[in-house]
């Protein structure tokens, strides 16, 4: 039998003394740290929290990562096809910054329609940090560079990444215009709902008695009509010469006051297993308030359920103004939003024509998907000792 050597031995010693300390750790580390512990084990919710905190960068500074303003119309690029980038020059070079062709137009003779091809002949390099339009970055500071753009096109030759629609506007540039509305709908919305859930819920778990039988009854007849057609009743309700922002505001009232109900069902459930809890009667014999006992004592100690409900809750508010919008009966134009960008997609045959009209409910699909992950992640770790 060899012996073993000493450098061995002190690898033997150091092993268990690290697994030692990081179980330790884990054993004294808060309720935060164990949640992000076990949330980074979640591959899906983190790639959707990076792509969730991309799309809202996008939202926030659309002015600079859009080539166009929303409105700007081109009445010779009506669905006109996206935009082909080429690096291979005429004369057979490879360039290294890309360029873009101008688009000429030909009539089908067999469709009799309009059709798009492309001009060799107008040649346009994409710049990036172009100077283009001015806006306010913020509402704030005035800017007039664009994340990339054409140099020397004229009105009728531009770089639309996405095709235009039937107006002749980029369809690149609305979508990330409407995801302000769309993606900022969500967050107001569930806001609102988050403050009526534990409020209502809280006290209702939290007193009990007729208070909490009367909160319940009111929150099953809500529940038990069917979402959609009281959205579209609650929407068409709304004056039709409201100017848009109070449109909006509306419309995400509205998503609110049906939505508040799931997350109030949560907080009381939660509320009627705290409130026989030795630090809840501790807080009533130093004489504090109720409402100190609710929003300071027992709402923290589950916060992290609270944030995973309210994560999960943020896809419904997307989908609800998408669908409202969709069907006339939410935000109008000239609002960009992604459910008022669908309307476009109604018409089949434009559709046909132009199927990259379709690209704003690809955009929808992608904002509730990473939503969904991201939720799941959060209501995971919500629970750091479980399995």
């Amino acid at each position: 039998m060899e012996p073993v050597k000493k450098d061995e031995l002190e690898v033997a010693e150091t092993v268990p003394a690290v697994q030692f300390e990081k179980e330790e750790s884990i054993l004294v580390a808060s309720q935060w740290r164990l949640m992000w512990l076990r949330f980074k084990k979640h591959k899906l919710a983190l790639v959707a929290s990076v792509l969730i905190i991309i799309m809202y960068i996008l939202a926030l500074f659309a002015d600079f990562f859009a080539p166009y303003r929303p409105d700007d119309s081109v009445a010779d690029l009506t669905f006109a096809p996206p935009t082909e980038l080429h690096f291979k020059k005429p004369d057979g070079g490879f360039s290294l910054r890309p360029y873009v062709y101008g688009m000429k137009q030909e009539i089908d003779p067999e469709a009799l329609r309009r059709v798009f091809k492309p001009d060799p002949e107008k040649v346009f390099p994409v710049k990036f940090f172009h100077r283009g339009d001015e806006y306010k970055m913020l509402g704030v500071i005035k800017s007039n560079i664009h994340l990339f753009g054409i140099e020397g096109g004229e009105q009728k030759y531009r770089i639309y990444v996405w095709g235009a629609d039937r107006m002749g506007r980029d369809v690149f540039t609305r979508v990330i215009f409407g995801s302000r509305i769309s993606m900022s709908v969500g967050l107001l919305g569930v806001f609102i709902s988050l403050i009526l859930g534990i409020t209502i819920g809280g006290f209702s778990g939290y007193f009990g008695g007729w208070f909490d039988n009367m909160t319940q009854r009111i929150i099953e007849f809500i529940r038990s009509i069917p979402h959609l057609p009281l959205w579209m009743a609650l929407s068409a309700a709304l004056p039709a010469n409201w100017p848009p922002l109070r449109v909006y505001f509306g419309i995400t009232v509205v998503l609110s006051l049906i939505s508040w109900t799931g997350l109030a069902r949560v907080v009381r459930s939660k509320f009627l297993s705290l409130r026989e809890e030795d630090f809840v009667m501790a807080a009533r014999l130093v004489g504090a308030s109720n409402k100190r006992i609710v929003f300071r004592h027992m709402v923290p100690s589950f916060l992290s359920h609270i944030i995973a409900s309210v994560t999960l809750a943020i896809p419904g508010m997307i989908l609800g103004e998408t669908s409202l919008s969709f069907l006339g009966l939410g935000l109008r134009p000239p609002v960009v939003s992604w459910g008022v960008l669908l309307q476009d997609a109604q018409n089949l045959r434009a559709v046909s024509q132009a199927p990259w009209l379709l690209i704003p409910g690809l955009a929808v699909m992608v904002a509730v998907l990473c939503f969904n992950f991201f939720g799941d992640g959060m209501r995971d770790a919500a629970d750091p000792y479980g399995r």
